[in-house]
């Protein structure tokens, strides 16, 4: 769906929410509501760190949460230890405990408080290299009926792009409707590009959900939850926040784009 192999600079503010809706790529997609997304039975989003189910999809979980209950389970691949490595802070095993929390709360803003989460515990930053362990445990959880949501092919981190890598694979041997989030494709890329050119965004399967606002506010408030991205730890350079406003933005869309096969 996008680039695989090509190197991604995600530091520095990246592309702007603003080019991205003076380019009209946005406004150029089909349009759906949630309700025509909603699965039959579990929604299994597989999210390589703590966070990452949130801003790609949260807007869509709320809404679906929002009408009736639905089974959900977060496959959560790493524990994110490695967001602020040489912090004088926080430990990473620290880090990984207040994500954890921070995922929980987030969950419970979404509307999703009974949601299962199933920790991989696979080393942030190190996806790539335990992909037989993430092959195995998905191949344990899935079953007939799932709707699988994961990272969009590409997507730029590493650790993104291995999720997505193992999580086709196993979703398209059992057959399930896949969906596919993106978070930092929106920073790297560029919305002037061609589709199939190097930073360009794939057209094809993807539509924009458009969020109601009472699931905008939800996203919204989940993402305030996880305190150690969105906020910077102490007043040392490597303590920054990870997601600053200039990287929300392009994540608290009224739409969150999905590639879908079903």
């Amino acid at each position: 769906m996008t680039g695989h192999d090509v190197p991604r600079d995600l530091t520095g503010p990246g592309t702007t929410e603003e080019r991205w809706r003076a380019s009209g790529l946005l406004a150029a997609l089909p349009r759906i509501t949630p309700g025509e997304l909603r699965p039959a039975g579990r929604a299994v989003v597989v999210a390589p760190h703590p966070d990452d189910e949130t801003l790609g999809a949260g807007g869509t979980l709320a809404a679906w949460a929002a009408v009736a209950d639905l089974p959900v389970t977060v496959v959560a691949v790493t524990d994110g230890e490695g967001s602020h490595p040489g912090s004088p802070t926080l430990r990473p095993d620290e880090l990984a405990v207040r994500r954890h929390s921070d995922r929980r709360r987030a969950l419970a803003a979404l509307g999703l408080p009974d949601a299962a989460v199933l920790r991989a515990g696979l080393p942030d930053g190190g996806v790539a290299g335990h992909r037989g362990v993430l092959t195995d445990l998905l191949d344990d959880l899935l079953r007939p009926g799932d709707t699988r949501l994961a990272p969009v092919p590409g997507d730029g981190h590493p650790d993104h792009d291995a999720v997505a890598e193992v999580a086709d694979d196993v979703a398209a041997r059992r057959g399930l409707a896949r969906w596919h989030y993106a978070v930092w494709l929106w920073h790297w890329a560029e919305p002037d590009a061609a589709d199939g050119e190097e930073r360009g965004v794939a057209r094809e399967g993807a539509v924009a959900v458009t969020l109601p606002e009472p699931a905008q506010r939800a996203k919204r408030d989940a993402v305030a939850c996880f305190t150690t991205q969105v906020e910077p730890l102490s007043a040392d350079p490597r303590d920054a926040a990870i997601l600053p406003p200039e990287v929300l933005a392009r994540l608290l869309r009224d739409v969150e784009v999905l590639w879908g096969t079903r």
